[in-house]
């Protein structure tokens, strides 16, 4: 059996565009001599649909596209493996059903509903489908093919040290008897990731003795980028195919042949902390940013470019995701902003090749100043004067976006975002937070990416200067926080993997006034992080939809 691995980027909602790529890529495989071509998970509708699944007219056309694509098979070869969301035949509610469905010869053959839904995390899929009941065993040609659907193949009591279900649908395939495992997958991308999926799969196909293949979505959607990634292993885990991450692709592997014939398979992923993973982190940032944008309807992006690290690695990101003609990069210089700034900002904007503008809100400040003078007479400045300066530069932005289009992507970091180094309504602006999964010592490894690719666009004046926000004299960020190579162990621990205080004292060497101080910032920003534009995931816990904490509480860990 050939087969083909067929790592597309759909769009949630779009049957009419997301049917005609998968066709494609099925011809494509075809006129190769594919046998069987393996679809990502909910293709037809794209994922995550979220609660469009609770609309009956978005079930309806996802089962009508169903048959479309049925009836396009009957003139292929191939027989094809999709993922699709449909009513549960099980239910008189017209409830949904995440499904994989074998089509061939014109027909419908075979439907697996997925069976183990979850709920953590990014996830809230029982919230939104109902579980198979069984597992059941799908003939394609001579072989028995047990099909799983993601989270299927994620509950391996010999691989997990405390697996979440109780039931191992892999397993009750393998029982059944199967020559083949596949598993089509909407599986978003995190550091790590990559080599965990593999390793699982690998041990998959080793302890029940047959070959796997794992097909995953690639492309952006809202909060998630889907690196695709897909591969297929041997019966001895052995890796025979691997898909390219973070682009679209269609790869072969003739099943019980050694090897792959275009060579693209290798050795596993990268460790997190590798500068290939760097490189992976970026390439996550640009495809998220440009499917974002692509998929929300707008074709240019401006960003507030301070001459900072932040808002230089935010719109070199833009540059790649969008291309230079679509980027615009505004330099609001302010009353405590340094010519220095404005001389990065400029150099950054003309390495990458963008629009450049400069506008001063120092006019703009002073008008706000005479007009708050009477109210505020008789008191000091603090953090008012500070914020007004932000927010002065979040409406300028934001005027330019409705008045020549465009999306403003804001440039704080997961550092600021997590301890509250930011203003609402004034750096927060902004329809997509670019880089507010990226912790600031991960934001200057990522600078070094970006130079890589366009060198010199982040100038050793910008990698090195202190930051700062510039909203009073002399202000650096270590006048309010610890220094970042303190502080973001310090958040890791904290966020990722819900460390108390005293133990995250105790495991860093650090003073417990100091780390509770960092987490009782955490807990009392959580009202800022909530109004929030969405960011772009790439590590284990970013905040949004995959952290719900409440704003009004009084729990202190």
């Amino acid at each position: 059996m050939k087969l083909a691995l067929a790592q597309i980027n759909p769009t949630v909602g779009d049957f009419r565009g997301n049917t005609g790529r998968v066709f494609d890529f099925a011809r494509r495989a075809d006129a190769q001599g594919a046998d069987l071509v393996v679809f990502p998970e909910l293709c037809l509708n794209g994922y995550p649909p979220r609660d469009l699944v609770n609309v009956p007219a978005f079930l309806q056309e996802g089962e009508e596209s169903l048959q479309r694509l049925a009836e396009m098979t009957r003139g292929l070869g191939a027989g094809l493996i999709v993922g699709c969301a449909g009513f549960d035949t099980t239910s008189a509610a017209r409830q949904a059903g995440n499904f994989a469905a074998y089509l061939a010869g014109g027909e419908i053959v075979f439907r697996q509903q997925k069976m183990l839904l979850p709920t953590y995390d990014v996830f809230d899929e029982q919230r939104h489908f109902l579980p198979a009941a069984e597992q059941a065993v799908c003939t394609i040609g001579d072989r028995r093919v047990g099909i799983t659907i993601c989270e299927d193949a994620w509950n391996d009591k010999q691989f997990w040290e405390r697996p979440l279900y109780a039931r191992d649908p892999v397993a009750e395939l393998a029982a059944k008897g199967i020559d083949l495992l596949v598993n089509i997958a909407a599986s978003p991308y995190h550091m790590r990731r990559r080599g965990l999926r593999l390793e699982m799969i690998r041990a998959a196909a080793r302890r029940h003795g047959v070959p796997a293949a794992m097909v995953n979505q690639v492309g952006g959607n809202d909060h998630l980028v889907f690196d695709g990634s897909s591969f297929a292993v041997d019966a001895d885990g052995g890796l025979a195919a691997r898909a390219r991450s973070f682009e679209e692709d269609l790869v072969f592997w003739e099943i019980g042949a050694p090897g792959q014939a275009d060579g693209r398979h290798g050795g596993p992923w990268p460790a997190a902390d590798s500068a290939d993973e760097h490189e992976a982190v970026y390439d996550a940032l640009v495809l998220g940013v440009r499917d974002y944008v692509r998929k929300c309807g707008f074709g240019k992006a401006i960003v507030g470019l301070s001459g900072g690290i932040d808002s230089s690695l935010t719109v070199a990101v833009a540059t790649d995701a969008l291309g230079a003609a679509n980027v615009t990069g505004v330099a609001m210089p302010g009353p405590y902003s340094s010519e220095g700034s404005v001389i990065d900002a400029r150099h950054t904007a003309e390495a990458l090749g963008i629009r450049f503008e400069v506008l001063d809100i120092n006019g703009a400040y002073r008008g706000f100043e005479a007009m708050l003078a009477g109210l505020f007479h008789g008191t000091e400045p603090n953090i008012a004067e500070e914020n007004l300066q932000a927010r002065l530069r979040g409406n300028t932005l934001m005027t330019l976006a409705n008045k020549f289009g465009g999306l403003v992507l804001t440039t704080g970091n997961k550092s600021e975002l997590a301890v509250g180094y930011c203003t609402l309504y004034g750096d927060m602006c902004g329809g997509l937070a670019v880089i507010s999964d990226v912790p600031k010592t991960l934001v200057y490894r990522l600078a070094h990416t970006a130079n890589k690719r366009r060198p010199g666009a982040i100038s050793e004046a910008v990698l090195s200067k202190p930051p700062s926000a510039e909203l009073r004299p002399d202000q650096k960020d270590t006048d309010s926080l610890p220094p970042y190579e303190i502080l973001d162990p310090i958040l890791q621990l904290y966020i990722e993997e819900n460390c108390e205080a005293a133990r995250i004292a105790e495991r860093l060497d650090l003073p417990l006034d100091l780390v509770a101080d960092v987490t009782r910032k955490v807990d009392r920003n959580e009202y800022k992080r909530q109004q929030a534009a969405p960011g772009l995931r790439v590590t284990s816990k970013a905040f949004g939809i995959g952290r719900r904490f409440p704003i009004a509480h009084r729990f202190a860990r």
